[in-house]
């Protein structure tokens, strides 16, 4: 994950817009209605992530640090915003960031709870977890709702990239093309970190170029205002949970297979010269 100046919004309780919340202090996405009781192996799971999780304490979020040091990168005005098994999330005078426990140094490690074999656990889960999503959408029929939303369009002057609603269809066209899948998680119609970004970047000719030679582009959008289908609206959620995304806008890089090749969270400045240097250094140029 990028860390950077990146500034993102978050569904809160209620889904009411949060303007302006620096990256680092995310929120969980809400659950998911509607989809009816918990069973029993629901109930299991939860109880094996709440063993996973119940080891770091809450009281180490809105700690100040005055450095953390993590490899060769030292933060300065350290604000911890969060703290899980394998995480810890803050803000510096850098911007936002955060950074793998098991990447600080033993006593940081120690000052955090950090327990490795829980932390690999989990880690495994989630890579478990990815990969089934990842199983399931590659089998799963193209265009399910890939006419339940009209396809963004961004423009500049006689220039423009169409964004698609369909994953499945998007890794069909990759494979084909041998490009990789770009995914925005994006509030189109309140997130107003994600507009400013669309506005700066996705936008721009520089990315329009890019994108046209490189990229299949997906848009999972969750408006407040504007309606979608049930069943996009249900294929986002699904995306959304299975990528464990927090806040918006949330950019992903997929491989034509699926992968997951790297993320940027939140808004970053340095338009689009900046953010094609992040996703060429996900796909290894």
């Amino acid at each position: 994950m990028t860390a950077g100046r990146n500034y993102l919004q978050t569904k809160s309780p209620g889904h009411r817009p949060l303007s302006g919340v620096p990256a680092g202090s995310n929120e969980l996405l809400d659950k998911q209605p509607g989809k009816g009781d918990i069973n029993p192996m629901q109930i299991r799971s939860l109880i094996v992530l709440a063993a996973l999780l119940g080891a770091v304490p809450l009281a180490r979020a809105d700690e100040t640090l005055p450095l953390l040091k993590v490899g060769d990168k030292v933060y300065k005005q350290v604000l911890v915003t969060k703290v899980t098994a394998t995480d810890v999330y803050f803000t510096s005078s850098d911007g936002m960031g955060n950074a793998k426990l098991k990447n600080l140094e033993p006593e940081l490690q120690r000052h955090f709870h950090y327990d490795p074999d829980k932390a690999a656990a989990l880690e495994q889960q989630q890579k478990i977890d990815t990969g089934r999503y990842h199983e399931a959408v590659l089998h799963q029929p193209p265009a399910v709702v890939a006419a339940a939303q009209e396809p963004w369009v961004a423009r500049t002057g006689g220039k423009h990239s169409e964004w698609g609603t369909d994953l499945p269809a998007a890794l069909n066209q990759a494979r084909t093309e041998h490009k990789n899948v770009l995914l925005d998680f994006t509030g189109s119609d309140w997130c107003e970190w994600c507009m400013k970004f669309d506005a700066d970047v996705l936008k721009q000719s520089d990315f329009l170029d890019y994108a046209g030679k490189n990229l299949i582009l997906v848009r999972l959008d969750f408006p407040r205002r504007t309606p979608l289908s049930p069943e996009l609206t249900a294929a986002n959620e699904e995306a959304g949970k299975r990528f464990h995304v927090e806040g918006y806008p949330t950019f992903i890089l997929l491989s034509d297979d699926g992968r997951e090749l790297g993320r940027q969270v939140g808004y970053r400045e340095g338009g689009p010269a900046a953010f094609i240097a992040e996703l060429n250094s996900y796909a290894g140029r």
